[in-house]
């Protein structure tokens, strides 16, 4: 018992020793933080009376002021003490703000409480329409576009069948067109040839004059030549088109090579003279004749003659086999309408200037649609797939093939964007040659639009074996659209009334129309030739 109680005893006493040394601790440290708060407290009536003395004030209080500072158990409590007071001072603030919104909230949403504050346009408003994000219809639209044209594809499939021939792609009669073939094949003779020319006027062995001559020569020999051949053979329209757009693009190419040689020997000349000095020029005008260059240059995706070209580093090979995959694709889907759609129409219509004027105006909306979903797949097929496909393959830097067309105001911007090799073609050997000679730029545009409406001609006409100039007017007319879709441009200051047109003429009205012209004018040949 008694050494249970003396062991008590002892647990006890330590017990009230541990809990007053915890006692005196805290006592201690609540005393050091009072100690702290009064110096500084202290501090900042030392620095107030430090501010009001001046800059110039030296006094004994501002040297404890700078000692407390650099002490650092003095600025940590500082700090902690800060601390607490801005939590204190937040919650406060805290607690007002939380009031003040929730009365706010009360008042903003009474039944009282105002509903229109400001005038607003409705969304589809003439001021509102473009402001506004159109992302939903135009995805309706894709659906409605495909409902509507999957059930056109089931209706033409159960009327007509499948139409489409296993000779689509090649057939046995294919092969009564080898003098085409074999035209197409000598054509690179007549490259060679302006090569020759080019050398030799480079060795100073024949003059400007005699150069400029056989030049002339061999590129209206260029395309005179396959006409020919089309001509004497009675060849598939198709093969007719293929070569006659070969041939024309050989002698734009040719024309730009001798144009562009002949300018550079200009510059070496002026340049040998003093004339012009080497440090002026922007780019290389070397004046040098190189079967490499030339070589390149007719098989790039380019209508202009230069001495270098933007050059990518390497040749995606994947990216070109996609590439491929979507020519081969998009070839067939162009295939299967003009077989499904354009043959059923045309070969049931009549010819749209000497039969019933409605009828022909139903031929031709009908005959609009299908005409142009193989119109956009061309373009897309061609100036897209293949030049893209022909430019990686040879590292051809500057793939500005087309620009934003759709978006055209005017007829005149559609021709701008729309064919940017021969755009670009035309405004460096066709419309700036005529403003440096002289001639002003409505001129300068009207050559421009005879040069390309009698290649539109020669391209349509002589494959099928037919001279009536429709093409050739079709294109010439587009100077007085240009006029008038100009003039509407600045009359309504809006963009969709020129776009609306634009549409309008080339896909409702013109493509059709050359079509049924074309087709009926082609069977009545035929029907004569029997």
């Amino acid at each position: 018992m008694t050494n249970h109680s003396d062991s008590d005893l002892n647990l006890s006493i330590r017990r009230r020793s541990s809990s007053t040394a915890a006692a005196k601790t805290m006592s201690d440290s609540t005393s050091k933080t009072n100690a702290l708060l009064a110096d500084n407290n202290s501090s900042e009536q030392r620095l107030m009376r430090h501010s009001t003395c001046g800059s110039d004030c030296d006094c004994e209080d501002d040297k404890d002021r700078i000692r407390a500072v650099d002490d650092p158990l003095v600025s940590s409590a500082n700090a902690k003490v800060s601390d607490k007071k801005e939590a204190r001072e937040r919650i406060g603030d805290g607690d007002d703000r939380g009031g003040k919104d929730f009365s706010a909230f009360k008042l903003a949403y009474r039944p009282s409480a105002p509903a229109h504050k400001r005038v607003k346009e409705s969304p589809l408003s003439s001021d509102a329409i473009f402001k506004q994000s159109h992302a939903g219809l135009f995805n309706l639209c894709i659906v409605v576009l495909v409902a509507v044209n999957s059930r056109l594809i089931i209706e033409n499939l159960m009327k007509y069948g499948w139409l489409m021939k296993t000779g689509f792609w090649f057939s046995s009669t294919s092969l009564r067109d080898w003098p085409l073939l074999m035209c197409c094949l000598t054509l690179p003779i007549f490259p060679l040839a302006a090569f020759a020319v080019e050398q030799l006027a480079q060795r100073k062995c024949i003059s400007d004059p005699v150069v400029i001559c056989l030049h002339i020569i061999i590129t209206t020999t260029s395309i005179l030549y396959p006409v020919f051949v089309i001509l004497r053979c009675d060849s598939a329209v198709l093969s007719g088109v293929a070569l006659m757009l070969f041939a024309c693009i050989v002698w734009l190419k040719l024309v730009s090579y001798a144009h562009t040689n002949y300018d550079l020997r200009a510059l070496a000349k002026l340049t040998d003279k003093g004339e012009v000095p080497p440090s002026s020029l922007t780019v290389d005008c070397t004046y040098d004749v190189s079967f490499k260059s030339l070589a390149y240059f007719m098989v790039a995706p380019t209508l202009c003659y230069q001495l270098s070209y933007p050059r990518t580093t390497c040749i995606r090979k994947g990216w070109v086999f996609r590439q491929l995959v979507k020519l081969i694709i998009f070839t067939g889907v162009m295939g299967f309408i003009i077989e499904q759609y354009i043959n059923p129409l045309v070969k049931n219509s009549q010819h749209p200037l000497k039969g019933n004027l409605l009828y022909a105006i139903e031929r031709v909306l009908k005959l609009s649609v299908p005409n142009l979903y193989v119109w956009l797949c061309m373009f897309y097929c061609f100036f897209h797939l293949w030049l893209n496909i022909l430019a990686e393959l040879l590292c051809f830097g500057d793939r500005e093939f087309y620009k934003d067309w759709w978006n055209a105001k005017t007829v005149e911007e559609y021709w701008r964007l729309w064919n940017m090799p021969v755009h670009k073609w035309m405004f460096r050997h066709i419309y700036i040659p005529c403003l440096q000679n002289g001639i002003s730029k409505g001129v300068a545009v009207v050559i421009a639009f005879l040069v390309s409406a009698i290649f539109h001609e020669l391209c349509i006409a002589v494959p099928c074996h037919i001279f009536k100039f429709w093409a050739f007017i079709g294109i010439m007319l587009q100077v007085p659209l240009v006029l008038i879709t100009n003039y509407l441009q600045e009359r309504f200051r809006s963009s969709m009334v020129g776009n609306m047109i634009f549409w309008f003429i080339f896909c409702i009205l013109g493509q059709p129309m050359c079509v049924l012209l074309y087709y009926h004018d082609l069977l009545n040949r035929k029907a004569r030739s029997e």
